[in-house]
């Protein structure tokens, strides 16, 4: 059965390399279909709004989330954690908590910097936060790519590096393996 995997940025440049990255997952798999969840036009969160009637953004945004079988989040580092627009997204996919879109939605983690460590930190807050949410994460399985701007052509927005290929595309499709026989989603 054709899985339908969600892809969130968690960087809003235009180059990221994350958004490369996540870009490449596409061309890896034909049987997968990906659909890019946009976080860059999320309002801060603010219980305010929520009680006021919640932004159209945020509810599209919902909407993409309720529309796939699992998402992979790549994302980068700052200053040793999470990019803030990646958290205020996640807390809007909580929201409210008793009928939360993300609640036992299972999400794979990728992360690249150009520094050493390939958003070890990051991912580590990720997926505490995503635990508090009721968020399944593919365990056992880290893809930390450092020196992430040796591995790209940026002008071409294409991952080059075969080795960093060959590992994205075994973690896609043990993802996709735990979805299918994961307990947790029954």
């Amino acid at each position: 059965m054709t899985k339908t995997i969600g892809l969130i940025c968690g960087s809003l440049r235009k180059d990221s390399y994350n958004r490369i990255i996540a870009q490449s997952l596409k061309n890896m798999d034909d049987s997968i279909q990906f659909r890019w969840i946009e976080i860059n036009e999320l309002p801060l969160f603010n219980e305010d709004l929520e009680k006021s009637g919640t932004p159209e953004t945020v509810t599209s945004f919902k909407s993409s989330i309720q529309g796939v079988d699992g998402i992979i989040i790549v994302s980068p580092e700052y200053n040793s954690g999470i990019p803030g627009v990646l958290k205020n997204a996640l807390d809007w996919a909580s929201r409210p908590r008793e009928s939360s879109v993300i609640s036992r939605k299972p999400v794979g983690l990728i992360g690249a910097t150009p520094g050493g460590l390939g958003t070890v930190y990051a991912q580590m807050q990720i997926r505490q936060i995503l635990e508090t949410m009721n968020v399944p994460v593919l365990p056992f399985q880290k893809v930390l790519i450092s020196q992430v701007h040796e591995k790209i052509d940026a002008n071409q927005k294409v991952l080059t590096d075969e080795r960093t290929k060959r590992y994205l595309q075994s973690y896609l499709h043990q993802f996709i393996n735990w979805i299918d026989h994961s307990l947790v989603l029954d």
